[in-house]
């Protein structure tokens, strides 16, 4: 229940902003990040879908979270992954896995700092029908 009116407030908050013409803007992923879906299956109700995602060099995904947790493998690059507070969550370089838990309380940014494509395998397990992601507002930092 807590969770929910969390939930509940903090979207009030954030429309409430938009509306009022403030700064909280979505953040989707920079122009000519791409993604390839690979394989999908749903099971009962969760989708378990496997997609990869480039990043070109200097790029970033947008802030965003999702509904169900994602596991990440670094094919090529480096991933620079950062949380809504703005420090760095960990550096991931090829050959890495990553690890991004579930919901609005995990908003974060993948950045490719690197002057190679990052290109990531990504097995994302979702409630049947959800978004890949999410998109969130910036939160504050000084980078998108």
């Amino acid at each position: 229940m807590r969770t929910l009116f969390r939930a509940a407030t903090t979207g009030a908050v954030v429309a409430a902003t938009v509306l009022a013409g403030g700064t909280a803007h979505a953040t989707p992923a920079d122009p000519g990040v791409t993604a390839k879906l690979i394989a999908q299956k749903t099971v009962g109700d969760t989708d378990y879908i496997v997609r990869e995602i480039t990043v070109p060099p200097g790029q970033a995904t947008g802030w965003h979270f999702h509904d169900g947790p994602l596991y990440g493998y670094i094919q090529q690059g480096t991933l620079s992954h950062f949380n809504s507070t703005c420090a760095s969550d960990g550096v991931y370089a090829k050959g890495s896995t990553l690890q991004e838990p579930a919901g609005p309380g995990n908003v974060h940014i993948g950045r490719n700092l690197g002057d190679v494509p990052l290109v990531l395998t990504v097995l994302y397990v979702l409630p049947h029908g959800a978004p890949f992601s999410q998109d969130a507002p910036n939160p504050g930092c000084s980078f998108e």
